[in-house]
């Protein structure tokens, strides 16, 4: 891809500062960045099997390995109900990961070294990336909430619930995004990346609520469920799909986003700019 591709005509080939682009030009760069990204993926669509197929095995796996020791044999229907919203959390942090290997990868590629010569904002570069990687959560969400339906997830709430359940979640994934990008700019390899998740997203997913009820875990585990940002935002799914409190969850999904982002978002953008 050419400077004449992000910018149209360019006068100069040399790199222009970032302070002397303006709003519109930002978003033309992250729309071509963007276009630039889901070509690679319409390239290469098996970078899309994590997206499709990790939705259909998890839920299959829990529901039917899990549901019957959770919720009574013969009962997997009602712990269908209850996992779905709770996986839906969980998609944003597998899908999130991905952005610290794609960042990793680009610069082991040599990818960064010609947008260091383009006219561009480095900030573009980033959120790209994000809403690529936010494009995909949604088809991960909704192959997940296709396969809940076939398997019997009902929504008590309404449609405008359901929407307001995806939409928390894709603002919670969108901010953990920037600590995977964070990692990726940090770690020598797209391996050490993926390690590093790992041993993050472990103990947030499964000390947590997304699987099952926090009330029988050991008193310090469930004490650690209450402040785990997975556990809120299982909950608020939750209440807003099958009914109940939303408020105090909602609230509290909302407040790590914001934190997550405004103490990672500026760390990472930094030491892109560094290393870029």
């Amino acid at each position: 891809m050419s400077a004449a591709t992000i910018t149209g005509p360019a006068k100069t080939a040399a790199p222009a500062r970032e302070g002397r682009i303006g709003l519109r030009g930002n978003l033309r760069h992250i729309g071509a960045l963007a276009r630039r990204n889901l070509l690679q993926i319409k390239q290469d669509p098996e970078s899309m099997f994590d997206a499709v197929l990790m939705p259909i095995i998890f839920i299959l796996l829990f529901t039917y390995v899990f549901g019957g020791n959770i919720a009574g044999k013969g009962h997997e229907r009602e712990y269908v109900n209850y996992l779905v919203p709770g996986l839906m959390a969980m998609m944003g942090m597998n899908i999130a990961m991905a952005v610290g290997t794609g960042i990793n990868d680009d610069f082991k590629k040599g990818v960064m070294d010609r947008f260091r010569t383009m006219p561009i904002a480095r900030s573009s570069v980033l959120i790209a990336k994000i809403v690529v990687e936010i494009g995909r959560m949604l088809v991960a969400t909704s192959i997940l909430l296709g396969m809940g339906f076939i398997l019997g997830f009902t929504i008590s709430t309404s449609v405008f619930h359901l929407f307001a359940a995806v939409a928390l979640g894709t603002v919670f994934g969108a901010a953990l995004m920037w600590i995977f990008i964070l990692l990726g700019l940090t770690m020598r390899t797209a391996q050490a990346v993926q390690g590093v998740a790992m041993l993050v997203l472990m103990p947030l997913q499964f000390g947590s609520s997304i699987f099952a009820p926090t009330a029988k875990m050991p008193g310090w585990l469930e004490a650690f469920t209450d402040y785990n940002p997975l556990s809120n935002l299982a909950d608020a799914s939750r209440h807003l799909l099958n009914g109940g409190p939303v408020a105090d969850s909602v609230w509290m999904v909302l407040a790590w986003s914001v934190g997550i982002t405004v103490v990672t978002a500026p760390l990472a953008i930094s030491k892109f700019r560094k290393k870029a």
